[in-house]
């Protein structure tokens, strides 16, 4: 333990990565692009340089779609979510203004003025290669980027959403032909053409991968199924599941799975739950609040029900860690990768405590476990809960101080509802702990 060494997130080299692509991809239309005497050149031109990035970023945007380990388990789902939801958002900016430049080039050139822009786009769509593809997917990526709007993505079922999201992937595939066939910087540079057609196959592959054949095969493999489901507190429930050979799939206390049912009405159902212990050879646990339809049916799971799981993905685990003392945070069903680490993160008595956040002392799930963890590890267990007339605890720079006064000088895990991750970070930041060892996942978008 004392030789601890924090494994190095991938994300800088990846992000420079990325940029260098996107300074290939303007370098290619530099190198291809006359010089421009006019305002319509200008316009054209403009539609083209929209157009080759927009095309470049559609294949991060599946990538980052793929589930490739490398991202999801060092660089952590959470950030990648986020870059995929960065990604998509300038995508479908550069894919209108795309649009929008092109065919008002065109519109200009057949003397139309910037009015006949519609009525290009129709011609366009009919007499082009691809065109009636490009435009159908165009469409679908539209519709993708509205509904993933915050505050329309809260009013639509999970479910509904995941299920039209999938449609980026029929959307990359429409668009992608056009831009060989209608692309003059494909038509004049053969290696620029290899070079997209090398992208988007390697991109390809890794979905084929890493979201169809290995699911396949975990779950081949392991063959899980429902052994019990448990009331924990009302409204929260363990399931148990078991396998063959779990302990070889590579999961770590911290980490989640997308967990699959198996049963009438949940068979198309396809949610994250941590594991809320630390793997066995023969069993995984999950423990879940019903805040959903999905969550709220797992307690009525009969024993037997065959379970489809992808992952294991995250990177909120033990490798995150980089000094001897730990403070583990939780707030809610959060607790579900905390009482995991709290079980498993290696560290002397006095080294590990956790903070679990509930509104009353009921609502305290695992409760007994982590007191019995607590006593076995000679570890710190502390509980934050509402006072009799509703008042919220004190969790602030000074509290935490004050309960840990050597608070600067841990590793903080962290895990529950966005508005308290961002008071409990604030509070850390202000008791002097560096945001480097602050670690969290978020799935907020």
């Amino acid at each position: 333990m004392r030789r601890i060494r924090p494994r190095r997130s991938p994300a800088v080299p990846l992000l420079l990565a990325v940029w260098a692509g996107a300074a290939a991809v303007v370098w290619l239309w530099w190198m291809d692009t006359p010089s421009i005497a006019d305002n319509n050149g200008r316009i054209l031109n403009a539609g083209r340089i929209t157009g080759l990035l927009a095309g470049y970023l559609m294949a991060l945007v599946v990538l980052q779609m793929a589930r490739v380990p490398a991202l999801e388990r060092r660089v952590g789902s959470d950030r990648v979510a986020r870059w995929h939801a960065m990604t998509g958002r300038y995508t479908i900016c550069l894919v209108l203004a795309h649009l929008f430049l092109t065919m008002w080039g065109y519109a200009l050139q057949s003397g139309k003025g910037i009015g006949g822009i519609v009525q290009q786009t129709i011609d366009s769509v009919n007499t082009l290669p691809d065109m009636g593809k490009a435009a159908i997917g165009t469409g679908l990526l539209v519709l993708i980027g509205f509904i993933s709007v915050g505050w329309l993505r809260r009013l639509i079922p999970y479910d509904t959403w995941y299920h039209v999201h999938l449609l980026t992937y029929a959307a990359v595939f429409l668009t992608f032909w056009h831009q060989l066939s209608t692309g003059n910087d494909f038509a004049v540079e053969p290696v620029a053409k290899t070079v997209w057609y090398g992208l988007y196959g390697s991109v390809t592959a890794l979905v084929l991968w890493y979201r169809i054949l290995s699911p396949i095969r975990l779950n081949l493999k392991h063959r899980m199924r429902v052994q019990a489901v448990i009331e924990e507190t009302p409204g929260i429930v363990s399931v148990l599941i078991s396998g063959r050979k779990l302990h070889r799939m590579g999961a770590e206390a911290g980490q989640f799975f997308r967990w699959r049912f198996l049963a009438p009405g949940m068979r198309f159902s396809s949610h994250p739950y941590s594991l809320s212990a630390a793997p066995r050879p023969n069993m995984l646990r999950i423990t879940v609040k019903a805040i959903g339809d999905h969550s709220a049916a797992l307690r009525d799971l009969e024993p037997g029900t065959r379970v489809w799981a992808e992952g294991p993905y995250g990177a909120l685990t033990a490798g995150k860690r980089s000094r001897g003392k730990v403070l583990l945070v939780a707030g809610g069903v959060g607790i579900t990768p905390m009482r995991a680490l709290f079980e498993t993160l290696p560290g002397a008595s006095g080294d590990l405590t956790l903070l679990y956040r509930a509104n009353t002392t009921q609502d305290l799930a695992l409760w007994d476990e982590l007191a019995a963890i607590s006593k076995e590890r000679g570890a710190r267990l502390m509980y934050a809960v509402n006072s009799p007339d509703g008042e919220r605890p004190d969790i602030s720079a000074e509290s935490l101080r004050r309960k840990l006064p050597d608070i600067d000088h841990h590793d903080v895990f962290m895990c529950g509802p966005p508005g308290f991750a961002q008071q409990v970070y604030d509070a850390l930041r202000g008791a002097g702990v560096p945001a480097r060892r602050i670690h969290h996942e978020s799935f907020e978008m």
